[in-house]
């Protein structure tokens, strides 16, 4: 393994103004290696009923550490209302999930808040009450956390906005307001890593593929596949793996290709790392059948039909005189066919991949 730049960036901030902080490709230039950003919010636990938050959208700006409105990328989010004390003790509002993002430095993070933003606490009787969050337009306009991180080819980056609510709200004198300054941290890391390797034969087109759970449960609509196809010299990069252990399986493009594909087992993929599955994916022939009948045994005598191949595979015929061997590897064999009380016949076969090579034979008795 190679092991590439892994960060994790806390970095607090604080809002001296009212307010609250806390896919899906939108461009067709994004190539299928360029690395993604999932953004997740998380809040620490705050003594309310309820913050009620209307998000609107996250947007980024890349190599950009300046204060101009230009710039800015939007991730997609779907705009809702979200009470930012359910996404405490683990839980969390998954806001962009493996949205696709340019190479470079993600210089900014905007969280864009939009009107109706409440707060839900109890008044003297113990009566949930709830009060109007008022927010400034600038304030709408994007809460921005400076980040700086270095996005690199082909990961998959998480970023988690946490809101802390207890230090966040101020009751402001006798004035009855409450005004919201917001203490966040963001805090990113690297949350895929990259599998490599090569198939054999080299010059046959193919296509490598890892089955990613998603979810860690039984529900196959969580999983989703990630693959590549080979380059000119059989060798593949899988993007964007999240860490586990993989079987990577690897096909032809062509399905009349002789060969049926391969598999390396185990891979392990770790988070901001390289794997490089060490020896090249063997892709195998497609076997070859041989099937026929034999003839002239005399009622309840079975025949037994036995190739030279590694094992000394055998079978017998069936009451009918037919029998089959299936699974076996392209090659040269011979073929011989004995019954008890009868003269045995050999037999050379060329099998071909995928082929179904007939032979019948009559048995003569001794």
């Amino acid at each position: 393994m190679r092991f590439l730049k892994h960060f994790k960036i806390i970095i607090p901030i604080l809002f001296l103004s009212f307010l609250v902080s806390c896919n899906k490709d939108n461009s067709a230039a994004m190539a299928k290696a360029d690395p993604t950003i999932t953004v997740r919010l998380v809040d620490a636990p705050g003594d309310y009923d309820a913050v009620n938050i209307n998000i609107q959208d996250v947007m980024i700006k890349m190599d950009d550490d300046s204060d101009s409105e230009s710039g800015w990328m939007s991730l997609d989010v779907n705009p809702e209302t979200v009470n930012l004390l359910d996404f405490t003790g683990g839980f969390n509002k998954v806001l962009v999930e493996r949205f696709p993002i340019p190479v470079g430095t993600l210089s900014q993070m905007r969280l864009v808040l939009g009107d109706g933003n409440t707060i839900e606490m109890r008044n003297e009787n113990d009566e949930s009450m709830t009060y109007d969050l008022k927010t400034p337009s600038a304030q709408q306009s994007g809460l921005k956390l400076k980040v700086d991180a270095e996005i690199e080819q082909g990961f998959t980056y998480d970023f988690v906005i946490d809101f802390n609510v207890e230090k966040s709200i101020v009751h402001a004198g006798n004035s009855g307001n409450i005004i919201l300054k917001p203490v966040l941290n963001v805090s990113a890391e690297a949350s895929s890593g990259i599998i490599e390797g090569t198939v054999s034969p080299a010059d046959v087109p193919a296509m490598a593929s890892v089955l990613v759970d998603d979810m860690g449960d039984d529900d196959p609509s969580n999983d989703f596949v990630i693959s590549a196809y080979t380059d000119e010299n059989g060798a593949f990069a899988l993007w964007g793996v999240p860490a586990g252990t993989y079987d990577v399986m690897v096909t032809p493009t062509d399905e009349n290709s002789d060969y049926s594909g391969g598999s390396a087992s185990d891979v392990v993929v770790t988070n901001g790392e390289i794997t490089t599955i060490a020896e090249p994916i063997e892709m195998m022939l497609k076997p070859a059948t041989i099937t026929g009948t034999v003839s002239g045994l005399a009622a309840g005598v079975k025949a037994t039909i036995t190739i030279n191949d590694a094992d000394n595979t055998s079978v017998e015929t069936d009451d009918s005189g037919v029998y089959e061997i299936t699974d076996i590897a392209p090659g040269d064999y011979t073929v011989t066919i004995i019954a008890e009380g009868y003269v045995s016949q050999d037999f050379n076969v060329t099998l071909d991949p995928d082929e179904t090579e007939t032979l019948d034979a009559t048995l003569v008795a001794q």
